[in-house]
């Protein structure tokens, strides 16, 4: 080494950085050539549905692509178009379709059929669930708060001073919403006059 020119050493590291590049080409190939489990290769895809949605799990709000076919969930992935990702998951966010699936007895990735698509509700002191449409459900929600409200509204305090709101209903934010969506819905509670506001993720 002691007697290598500068103009010889960088030839030599330039010699040496090519030779791996190219072993790590082949490398490459010879990984690509073996399918893995998860390889949905070049056509699978292409008669599925692509819905873009956002994550559900914590606030960042990462963007997944969902394929479907005839209705069915057959493959999530990051959406590379989005701001907050650029296709990356964490592993949660990785692992949404098992929302989706489970594995079953034979280790395959089979339908959930536990996982629920429609509204379920229960009437008080009723031992069964019963399916409702989400009409239904959204417009009795509505009634609900409305009548509590109504019945819950302090216009003044004990101390004579006005208030305008009611402590019978609480509001926990969405963090698989942005912050213009949490912004409305912080809008909405106030001007129902809700006060006990909170947000798991702190946004």
């Amino acid at each position: 080494m002691a007697g290598l020119s500068r103009r010889a050493f960088l030839k030599s590291l330039g010699a040496s950085t090519l030779g791996l590049s190219f072993l790590g080409g082949i490398t490459d190939s010879a990984d690509a050539s073996q399918k893995s489990p998860i390889d949905l290769g070049p056509y699978r895809l292409k008669f599925t549905r692509e819905t873009t949605t956002i994550c559900p799990y914590c606030a960042v709000g990462c963007g997944i692509i969902v394929h479907t076919q005839e209705g069915k969930v057959v493959y999530t992935e990051g959406d590379p178009d989005h701001p907050i990702n650029e296709g990356s998951l964490c592993p949660k966010g990785l692992s949404i379709s098992d929302l989706s699936f489970i594995v079953d007895k034979n280790n395959k990735r089979v339908p959930n059929p536990r996982r629920l698509t429609k509204v379920l509700y229960r009437a008080p002191r009723s031992d069964r669930w019963e399916e409702k449409p989400w009409d239904w459900a959204l417009n009795k929600i509505a009634e609900r708060v409305k009548a509590t409200r109504d019945a819950t509204f302090e216009i003044k305090d004990e101390n004579g001073v006005v208030v305008n709101r009611t402590q019978a209903i609480a509001h926990l934010g969405s963090a698989s919403i942005d912050n213009e969506e949490n912004y409305l819905m912080h809008k909405l509670a106030r001007a129902l006059g809700i006060i006990n506001i909170e947000h798991h993720a702190r946004l």
